[in-house]
């Protein structure tokens, strides 16, 4: 039976083409904020991060009505390191909106949400956005997306898609690009009428399986997803099937559905709406929530395995807990068990010998955002170099392998090329956008390590690089990690600008003066082979002779600074990033240069 009251549509895009800011405006197009409501830009994205980076890291569902009919709008990440969200929330839509850039067409992300959209059956809505951005071309986009589809074996049904053109920017959707008009109606009625009601079985036996989980530190775990089937009651007796077959019952103490930002409690929840519930404790992704008389199983929701992992150990540095509030390792140990009962994305397990637990994720951006959020909160830990995550398959050692997609000016193809290549890519295909060139790339992920870095300083910061997994291949071989060394500190002490200049002229500074230094910490790169140690605090020995160039200005170089991911890119095996509120600093894991010398006899 169709719910024509309902509509469940989800909204995927690759990274920045758009998505979040045009949710806002269908949100402002049916009078979602008051008249004289003050409200920021993107408002879906809530977390700080998110708003930095300006990303998506973490599904969202909001409703909107437009007329008789309620809207559920999931709003889905664009990245590929948090695919692991875009897979299971599709299940919830019985449509999707793809939103392209007007400019630059599908890119990597697009195909990697488009496949798993066009898996599911769903029923596509292409909307071309930025059309009034400079260069534009709606026409060869929309030409690009349907070979893409076509590519990626759409059905005929889906790739007879709608189009509608749009600047979420200015606030306005055409059915012609050119057509004049200046509001969302055209994008609200092509949802009306291309994305299908849900059809279910409104008098049929509850069926509810679980697509996110929410955390509350009131009421725990809540399960959210799309009620197949049937009415759930509050109070009610229901069967919770786990993916490993086992039953049990459990009692519903409260249902919600969504309603415009947030979630209403209800009494009863009908079938094809999106809805959360609490009273399921172990609520995991996949579970049926189901009636014990006629129970249902439907298919169960597939999350990809992690491809990277990083260790997370407590702080032993000299300065630990100068800037943090929470620097134990059982402070640290707890936060991360908290993390693994909410984010079922990563595989998050403590290590055999105590020392750390380990942290396994889709890529270093994903780990580096939960490593961001622990920091603002407040904690200090140490973690180790990002690790691939090999697989064994008939004797056979398997490593993921990824398509990288650079767009470059042309003028830089051919570094780009040496770049990939002195890292194990393989060139798959490149082709010209205007006085762009785009390269796709076959590496292992191993490879795309400290790769961006690279990119950028062989094309002047003029280059940008997507990478997704593709699949497990053949091991490729050892790699060579960073060639040159560190310049390593000898003392704990603050760094002296009359040091670093005597410094710099070895090679690159990591700090400036009156940073806190410790020994054993990496204050620099140099620009040979092997680490050096240096002293960074030498100062200038004063006599009673002057000469005519001692009051000489001294001129540093500004050090480099890194982000985290860089961070976790570019140390060795031997080294840590020290991650506090205030600061990311790179260090051995031995601090001790007699010790560190005696470690690396034995090995």
């Amino acid at each position: 039976m169709k719910q024509d009251h309902l509509r469940n549509v989800a909204i995927i895009a690759h990274v920045d083409h758009g998505k979040t800011t045009l949710v806002d405006q269908l949100m402002r197009a049916t009078n979602v904020f008051r008249e004289n409501q003050q409200v920021q830009d993107r408002v879906l994205d809530s977390n700080d991060q998110e708003r930095e980076r300006g990303i998506t890291i973490l599904s969202k569902n909001i409703s909107i009505t437009y007329g008789q009919t309620k809207i559920n709008v999931i709003d889905t990440p664009g990245h590929a390191d948090f695919g692991g969200e875009v897979e299971r929330v599709l299940n919830m839509a019985d449509g999707a909106l793809l939103i392209v850039d007007a400019f630059e067409g599908p890119m990597p992300q697009t195909r990697f949400v488009l496949r798993h959209a066009l898996d599911l059956g769903l029923r596509i809505v292409v909307v071309v956005n930025k059309i009034d951005r400079p260069g534009s071309r709606p026409d060869e986009v929309v030409d690009e997306v349907f070979d893409l589809m076509v590519e990626l074996e759409a059905s005929d049904e889906q790739l007879d898609f709608p189009v509608v053109y749009t600047s979420a920017v200015n606030g306005f959707a055409r059915y012609e690009a050119n057509d004049g008009n200046r509001d969302m109606i055209p994008l609200l009625d092509t949802i009306l009428k291309e994305i299908p009601a849900p059809d279910c079985e409104p008098e049929g036996p509850v069926a509810l399986q679980v697509c996110t989980v929410d955390h509350s530190s009131f009421v725990g775990r809540i399960g959210v997803g799309r009620l197949y089937s049937g009415t759930l009651h509050k109070n009610e007796q229901v069967l919770v099937i786990k993916r490993d077959g086992t039953r049990y019952n459990c009692n519903i103490k409260q249902v919600f559905t969504f309603d415009k930002l947030g979630k209403v409690e209800v009494n009863e929840a009908h079938a094809g709406d999106i809805i959360a519930v609490v009273g399921v404790e172990d609520a995991d992704i996949g579970d049926m929530v189901t009636s014990k008389e006629q129970p249902i199983e439907l298919d169960p929701i597939k999350i990809d395995e992690p491809t990277m992992a990083v260790v997370f150990q407590p702080s032993d540095s000299p300065l630990v807990g100068e800037d943090g509030e929470f620097v134990g390792a059982r402070q640290l140990y707890e936060r991360l068990d908290a993390e693994a009962e909410s984010n079922v994305t990563m595989r998050i397990t403590h290590l055999e010998d105590k020392s750390g637990m380990e942290v396994a994720g889709r890529g270093i951006l994903q780990i580096s955002v939960l490593i961001e959020t622990m920091r603002r909160e407040g904690y200090e830990m140490q973690v180790g170099r990002p690790r691939v995550l090999f697989k064994e398959e008939n004797g056979r050692r398997l490593e993921p392998i990824e398509e990288a997609t650079v767009e470059t000016p042309s003028e830089y193809a051919g570094k780009c090329i040496e770049v990939f290549g002195n890292a194990g890519g393989e060139m798959m295909d490149m082709a010209s956008k205007g006085d762009q060139t785009q390269l796709v790339f076959k590496i292992p992920t191993r490879g795309t390590m400290g790769l961006r870095t690279k990119l950028l300083n062989a094309t002047r910061g003029e280059a940008n690089m997507f990478h997704r997994f593709m699949e497990y291949g053949p091991y490729r071989g050892e790699y060579t990690g960073r060639k040159n060394g560190g310049m390593i500190s000898m003392s704990t002490d603050k760094a002296v600008a009359y040091a670093l200049d005597t410094l710099q002229q070895r090679g690159t500074l990591f700090v400036s003066p009156g940073d806190e230094c410790y020994e054993g910490m990496i204050v620099g790169e140099s620009a040979k082979e092997g680490d050096m140690v240096v002293n960074v605090s030498k100062t200038k020995n004063l006599g009673n002779q002057r000469s005519s160039s001692a009051d000489k200005a001294i001129q540093l170089t500004p050090p480099q600074k890194f982000t985290l991911e860089e961070a976790l890119e570019y140390i060795q095996d031997d080294e840590l990033v020290e991650v506090t509120p205030k600061n990311i600093r790179l260090r051995k894991r031995i601090l001790n240069t007699i010790e560190r010398k005696k470690a690396a006899k034995m090995r």
